[in-house]
């Protein structure tokens, strides 16, 4: 028979999940983790039972961005979408897909863009920025593939009109099979250039 949680303990987790939250809100931290464990390091909870989930934590980041930063939010939210949608058709090739929380809507003012490239050579990407003299940081993402399997992916970091992009390159038929979200646990939301397109198009027209 499982234990039902104390009313303590549900306010304990969700003090925890709004202070990881605003940390991540206010120091433009992006890993759910480290917001996590500093958020029950400032509270002084040393009970690991009582840390919340990332999906409670995303959570309580919307409500917090809508709270107390919804027009300051919707700027930058469109920014870094508009940014995105610029980066997609410049990879047009590879059939890129937005990722992570500037499609989901929670990303801080600073976050980085996540793209999902697939090619049959990873340096075909490289190529492309090296035409348009785009200057760029190799880097590694070992992503989890399923509950049994973590695997490594090259990846580029590079600025784009003052925008920072995270890319992971996957091989051509990695876009069948989108890697688990840190957040939920299932598969990754991915979002093709048409559809981060039809997101700008209503946020315009949501504008009063």
């Amino acid at each position: 028979m499982t234990r039902r949680a104390s009313p303590r303990h549900d306010n304990l987790r969700r003090a925890l999940a709004q202070e990881a939250a605003r940390i991540m809100a206010q120091h433009g931290i992006h890993d759910f983790l480290v917001a996590k464990r500093k958020a029950a390091e400032r509270l002084g909870v040393t009970d690991a039972s009582a840390l919340p989930r990332n999906t409670e934590i995303e959570a309580a980041l919307a409500e917090y961005q809508r709270l107390f930063d919804a027009a300051g939010h919707g700027e930058s939210l469109t920014a870094q979408r508009r940014a995105a949608a610029k980066a997609m058709r410049l990879f047009e090739d590879f059939a890129p897909r937005l990722v992570g929380p500037v499609l989901s809507g929670t990303a801080t003012a600073h976050a980085p863009v996540q793209l999902h490239l697939f090619a049959d050579r990873p340096e075909t990407v490289t190529l492309r920025l090296l035409d348009r003299r785009i200057a760029y940081d190799v880097t590694e993402r070992r992503l989890r593939i399923d509950a049994d399997h973590v695997r490594p992916y090259p990846g580029l970091r590079f600025d784009l009109d003052g925008q920072e992009f995270d890319v992971t390159v996957f091989p051509l038929d990695g876009i069948r099979q989108a890697p688990v979200s840190p957040v939920d646990g299932r598969p990754m939301r991915r979002a093709s250039t048409d559809e981060v397109e039809m997101l700008l198009a209503e946020s315009a027209g949501a504008r009063p």
